[in-house]
């Protein structure tokens, strides 16, 4: 809706799906102890709560809009009697959804429902009931969640559980990580900072304030993903940030750039769940969704402007960059949009410790054909992590063309969820497409072991992975010899390259003389030995792989660690001089080769192949064309023998045809 928002009036449909959040019950606004708040059924709210009719209408009309997704919590959903067909009809009519719940109240009936592809997060707040029934202030929640788990596990609906840490649980949280891993192998922390609550009440307040952890504490249990956040700075920009530069409209970036809208149980809408102020949320009852989409949330870009109190404060804070401090969080702890938030100012600068010394355990660098590959480990790094070949190819910062590889080292829970389209099924991959990213499984060469081993999600362009490994055996073992601990580094090499005008070719290099000498051919031609034979008079890039690459006007060609016999390699790039396709022979000799479909046919086989899309299909093929187009080929025939290096270190190679002893 990026193009609707600045507009009064819009009849056209958007061109993203929203993404719908809806509050079926109570909203007890993250303070835990309220989650089992039931309203009496006499009780005025309750009588202005949405009923299942005025529900389905909002999701039909939504849906006409564009909206395919929906987010579903309260307080608890599962409070209403109707839940299940609030829910089923909910999710019949979306392709996405997600799910909080505490999990009391699950019963073999909603498993079921549960099934559908979607996510679940079930809320844990102990590791014993006697630490989560105090919390809750409900006697058996322990238990009920655990029993309504069980009915999820019983069915097979995959779910995460969502760890909720605080004042009264935080010395039982190694507990409830080692409890969430034993339900589920998703689980994920809840909010790190609880928020106050909307209605301002002192003693709530109070209660809450009492809950949060030490800035510290926070920090540890959440940690930041520095290449995530990374890639998201990249991705947007600091665009609120930069908006707030332009314009002194606190929600005018937040509502321009959000495809989500969020009701809550009285039928509100507006674009934040933590909005709360009645000026600032639509009727639907009184209206329509379109009208409260297309005209009343864009009209609240200008509703709030940045004062005195945001300028000389977060403003123009140095911690602002890195801080995630909002109007509404403002709001919230202090009755004003404008306010900054002490308790987020203090997590900021530890955050800012961690991340100051995380990389220098966590993160290394290294640069192949020009590309910087940003490694990162949530196990630390030691010296025998990887293979000594490595250090070759390390460097202390990152260039411009950066591509960042996240380790982790549980897989994350895929039953019940759907991959997207299936592309490819040969082991060591299965391979999917699901919109932007495609996902790589890892799966055994024998049928009869369904174990997975790895999962990958790449991006679109392959410039961001996420990589889950079933173990942590094989980092802690070390002497690693691919970066993405992958059989092969070129799964995803040779798919970047085709990005970057580049392919990896079944070939040895050499650089001689400051220039760069290629020589191609199948397993057994002699690329190892010639480049043993050319030890001491040239610089041996690699005798297995090679990458050609023209990152400006001209080809140059670069050493992998991908090697065979010969375990020489270099990181030192060398401009491509020749080709040669190698022979074995009687004799030594050089035969300049002129026929470009020869040369292509020849050489076509010898390029290494990922999982192919015609995208990669078609850029490989023109790079290919205008190598064969600049470059010189020879055909090396040559009798395996020292002889020839003398041959190849002539110059120039003018002649058609030059024969050794001739």
């Amino acid at each position: 809706m990026a193009n609707s928002v600045w507009t009064k009036k819009s009849n056209n449909l958007p061109r993203l799906p929203l993404k719908g959040e809806i509050d079926i019950t109570y909203r007890c606004n993250n303070d835990c102890r309220h989650c089992w708040l039931r309203i009496p059924p006499d009780a005025q709210e309750k009588s202005d709560e949405l009923n299942f009719k005025e529900i389905r209408s909002v999701v039909d009309e939504a849906r006409s809009m564009g909206c395919r997704q929906w987010s579903l919590s309260g307080g608890e959903p599962m409070l209403r009697p109707d839940f299940s067909e609030i829910f089923d009809y909910l999710t019949r009519n979306s392709n996405r959804y997600s799910l909080n719940t505490n999990g009391t109240f699950i019963t073999p009936k909603i498993a079921r429902l549960m099934k559908r592809e979607g996510v679940k997060m079930v809320a844990l707040y102990g590791a014993t009931a006697r630490v989560h029934d105090y919390i809750s202030r409900r006697p058996g929640s322990f238990e009920s969640a655990i029993r309504g788990i069980s009915y999820l596990k019983e069915v097979g609906a995959g779910f995460t559980v969502q760890l909720v840490p605080m004042r009264d649980n935080y010395h039982q949280f190694k507990a409830m990580v080692k409890l969430a891993t034993s339900l589920s192998p998703s689980y994920r922390i809840g909010a790190s900072w609880f928020y106050l609550s909307a209605c301002g009440n002192l003693e709530k307040n109070k209660s809450i304030l009492n809950q949060r952890l030490e800035p510290k504490e926070t920090v540890s249990v959440n940690k930041p993903n520095l290449s995530y956040e990374a890639w998201l700075e990249n991705e947007t920009k600091h665009r609120c940030q930069q908006h707030l530069e332009k314009r002194d409209n606190l929600f005018s970036a937040c509502i321009a750039s959000r495809r989500v809208f969020h009701i809550d149980p009285y039928g509100q809408m507006t674009f934040c769940c933590f909005i709360k102020e009645p000026g600032m949320r639509y009727d639907l009852k009184r209206g329509n969704f379109q009208e409260g989409w297309e005209e009343f949330i864009p009209s609240l870009a200008d509703k709030i402007r940045a004062d005195k109190e945001y300028r000389e404060n977060c403003g123009s804070c140095r911690l602002r960059k890195d801080c995630g401090w909002c109007p509404v969080f403002g709001f919230l702890e202090h009755r004003r949009f404008g306010a900054k938030v002490n308790y987020l100012c203090a997590v900021t600068k530890e955050r800012q410790k961690f991340k100051a010394k995380w990389p220098k355990r966590h993160r290394r660098y290294y640069q192949i054909a020009g590309i910087t590959l940003q490694v990162e480990s949530e196990l630390p790094f030691s010296g025998p992590t990887l293979h000594p070949k490595f250090k070759l190819f390390r460097v202390t910062n990152p260039g411009k063309d950066r591509v960042s590889l996240e380790h982790y080292f549980t897989l994350p829970e895929l039953n019940g969820k759907d991959l997207g389209k299936e592309l490819y099924r040969t082991p060591p991959w299965v391979i999917y497409q699901k919109g932007d990213f495609w996902i790589y499984l890892g799966i055994p060469f024998r049928p009869v072991v369904k174990k997975l081993i790895r999962v990958a999600v790449f991006s679109r362009d392959y410039s961001r992975a996420v990589i889950y490994n079933n173990s942590k055996k094989i980092f802690l073992k070390g002497n690693l010899k691919t970066l993405s601990f992958f059989p092969n580094d070129q799964v995803f090499l040779t798919q970047l390259l085709a990005d970057r005008n580049g392919f990896v070719l079944h070939s040895s290099g050499v650089r001689l003389n400051g220039q760069g000498l290629l020589f191609v051919g199948h397993s057994g031609a002699g690329k190892s030995t010639i480049a043993k034979l050319l030890r001491g008079k040239a610089e041996v890039l690699c005798d297995e792989r090679i990458i050609i690459r023209k990152p400006a006007e001209k080809f140059f060609i670069y050493g992998t660690w991908n090697h065979g016999i010969v375990k020489d390699v270099s990181a030192v790039p060398a401009p491509l001089k020749a080709i040669f396709f190698l022979a074995k022979a009687k004799e030594d000799s050089i035969i300049a080769l002129s026929d470009k479909k020869e040369i292509t046919r020849r050489l076509l086989p010898l390029i290494i192949r990922p999982f192919i899309t015609a995208h990669w299909w078609e850029k490989t093929i023109r790079i290919l064309d205008d190598v064969i187009n600049t470059t010189p080929f020879y055909e090396l025939k040559f009798r395996k023998s020292a002889e020839i290096a003398n041959l190849l270190i002539q110059e120039p190679w003018s002649e058609a045809r030059i024969n050794n002893g001739k």
